[in-house]
Protein backbone atom coordinates (compact mmCIF):
# COMPACT_ATOMS: atom_id res chain seq x y z
CA UNK A 1 0.00 0.00 0.00
CA UNK A 2 1.42 3.48 -1.03
CA UNK A 3 1.88 5.91 1.46
CA UNK A 4 1.52 9.82 0.79
CA UNK A 5 3.75 12.98 2.54
CA UNK A 6 3.39 16.17 2.31
CA UNK A 7 5.78 19.20 3.66
CA UNK A 8 6.68 22.43 2.71
CA UNK A 9 9.50 25.17 3.26
CA UNK A 10 10.03 28.93 2.83
CA UNK A 11 12.91 29.72 0.67
CA UNK A 12 13.88 33.25 0.28
CA UNK A 13 14.01 33.13 -3.61
CA UNK A 14 11.42 34.01 -6.77
CA UNK A 15 9.68 31.40 -8.56
CA UNK A 16 11.90 31.48 -11.11
CA UNK A 17 15.26 30.54 -9.50
CA UNK A 18 13.56 27.91 -6.84
CA UNK A 19 11.57 26.11 -10.26
CA UNK A 20 14.91 26.65 -12.26
CA UNK A 21 17.12 24.70 -9.98
CA UNK A 22 14.08 22.10 -9.37
CA UNK A 23 13.93 21.91 -13.67
CA UNK A 24 18.07 21.57 -13.72
CA UNK A 25 18.60 17.47 -13.44
CA UNK A 26 21.81 17.13 -14.83
CA UNK A 27 23.15 19.39 -11.37
CA UNK A 28 21.15 16.75 -9.30
CA UNK A 29 24.23 15.08 -8.34
CA UNK A 30 25.42 18.38 -7.25
CA UNK A 31 23.27 18.75 -4.37
CA UNK A 32 21.04 15.57 -4.17
CA UNK A 33 22.93 13.60 -1.82
CA UNK A 34 21.64 10.25 -2.98
CA UNK A 35 21.86 10.85 -6.84
CA UNK A 36 24.46 9.27 -8.34
CA UNK A 37 23.61 10.11 -12.07
CA UNK A 38 20.36 11.90 -13.80
CA UNK A 39 19.68 11.33 -17.38
CA UNK A 40 17.06 13.23 -19.09
CA UNK A 41 15.83 11.17 -21.86
CA UNK A 42 13.37 13.10 -23.27
CA UNK A 43 12.19 17.07 -23.37
CA UNK A 44 9.09 19.09 -24.84
CA UNK A 45 9.24 21.77 -26.91
CA UNK A 46 10.35 24.23 -24.45
CA UNK A 47 13.30 22.45 -23.54
CA UNK A 48 11.52 21.00 -19.80
CA UNK A 49 12.08 17.29 -19.49
CA UNK A 50 9.34 15.40 -19.62
CA UNK A 51 11.05 11.63 -18.91
CA UNK A 52 14.43 11.35 -16.54
CA UNK A 53 16.28 8.15 -15.26
CA UNK A 54 17.93 8.36 -12.16
CA UNK A 55 19.98 6.08 -10.14
CA UNK A 56 19.83 6.59 -6.35
CA UNK A 57 22.06 5.14 -3.92
CA UNK A 58 20.99 5.87 -0.57
CA UNK A 59 22.93 3.72 1.36
CA UNK A 60 21.09 0.30 2.47
CA UNK A 61 18.54 1.01 -0.92
CA UNK A 62 19.47 1.48 -4.04
CA UNK A 63 17.65 2.11 -7.31
CA UNK A 64 17.29 3.05 -10.89
CA UNK A 65 14.05 4.86 -11.81
CA UNK A 66 11.97 6.72 -14.95
CA UNK A 67 10.01 9.52 -14.04
CA UNK A 68 7.64 11.23 -16.14
CA UNK A 69 7.44 14.66 -15.99
CA UNK A 70 4.41 17.55 -16.17
CA UNK A 71 4.94 21.36 -15.78
CA UNK A 72 2.35 23.57 -15.15
CA UNK A 73 1.92 26.23 -17.54
CA UNK A 74 2.12 29.31 -14.84
CA UNK A 75 5.55 27.61 -14.28
CA UNK A 76 4.52 27.28 -10.41
CA UNK A 77 4.21 23.39 -10.38
CA UNK A 78 6.13 20.76 -11.21
CA UNK A 79 4.41 16.93 -10.66
CA UNK A 80 5.73 13.16 -12.02
CA UNK A 81 4.43 9.97 -12.08
CA UNK A 82 6.72 6.79 -12.21
CA UNK A 83 7.21 4.84 -15.19
CA UNK A 84 9.64 2.09 -14.30
CA UNK A 85 11.56 1.13 -11.27
CA UNK A 86 13.56 -1.76 -9.58
CA UNK A 87 12.00 -0.88 -6.48
CA UNK A 88 8.80 0.99 -6.41
CA UNK A 89 5.83 -0.39 -7.65
CA UNK A 90 4.18 3.48 -8.01
CA UNK A 91 5.30 6.87 -7.19
CA UNK A 92 3.88 10.24 -7.72
CA UNK A 93 5.18 13.38 -6.87
CA UNK A 94 5.18 17.48 -7.00
CA UNK A 95 6.15 20.69 -6.15
CA UNK A 96 4.03 23.71 -5.37
CA UNK A 97 5.60 26.87 -5.29
CA UNK A 98 3.31 29.98 -3.62
CA UNK A 99 3.84 33.06 -3.35
CA UNK A 100 4.22 34.29 0.61
CA UNK A 101 5.90 37.82 0.05
CA UNK A 102 8.24 39.33 -2.45
CA UNK A 103 11.21 37.39 -3.03
CA UNK A 104 9.84 34.47 -0.65
CA UNK A 105 8.22 31.36 -1.92
CA UNK A 106 6.62 28.46 -0.25
CA UNK A 107 7.70 25.14 -1.89
CA UNK A 108 5.53 22.54 -1.02
CA UNK A 109 6.48 18.78 -1.52
CA UNK A 110 3.96 15.82 -2.15
CA UNK A 111 5.33 12.32 -2.54
CA UNK A 112 3.15 9.23 -2.43
CA UNK A 113 5.83 6.07 -3.10
CA UNK A 114 4.85 2.17 -3.37
CA UNK A 115 7.64 -0.28 -2.97
CA UNK A 116 7.55 -3.42 -4.06
CA UNK A 117 9.66 -4.99 -1.62
CA UNK A 118 8.41 -4.69 2.22
CA UNK A 119 9.01 -2.74 4.63
CA UNK A 120 7.79 -1.79 8.85
CA UNK A 121 5.41 0.72 8.30
CA UNK A 122 7.09 2.40 11.50
CA UNK A 123 10.57 2.73 9.25
CA UNK A 124 8.95 3.51 5.92
CA UNK A 125 7.00 6.37 7.66
CA UNK A 126 10.79 7.28 8.97
CA UNK A 127 11.89 7.16 5.76
CA UNK A 128 9.48 9.02 4.08
CA UNK A 129 9.84 11.82 6.66
CA UNK A 130 13.67 11.85 6.11
CA UNK A 131 13.29 11.90 2.16
CA UNK A 132 10.88 14.93 2.07
CA UNK A 133 13.10 16.98 4.97
CA UNK A 134 16.57 16.03 3.01
CA UNK A 135 14.74 16.99 -0.70
CA UNK A 136 13.09 20.47 1.04
CA UNK A 137 16.44 21.58 3.33
CA UNK A 138 18.92 20.67 0.03
CA UNK A 139 16.65 22.44 -1.96
CA UNK A 140 16.31 25.63 -0.20
CA UNK A 141 20.08 25.34 0.58
CA UNK A 142 21.03 25.16 -3.24
CA UNK A 143 18.60 27.85 -4.39
CA UNK A 144 20.06 30.44 -1.33
CA UNK A 145 23.50 29.14 -1.42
Amino acid sequence: MADHTEQSIVIGADVDAVMGVIADFAAYPEWVTAAREVTVLDSDDAGRARRVRFVLDAGVLTDTYVLDYAWAADGTEVSWRLESSDLQRDQLGSYRLTQQVPGSIKVTYSLTVDLKIPMISQLKRRAEKAITDAALNDLKKRVEG
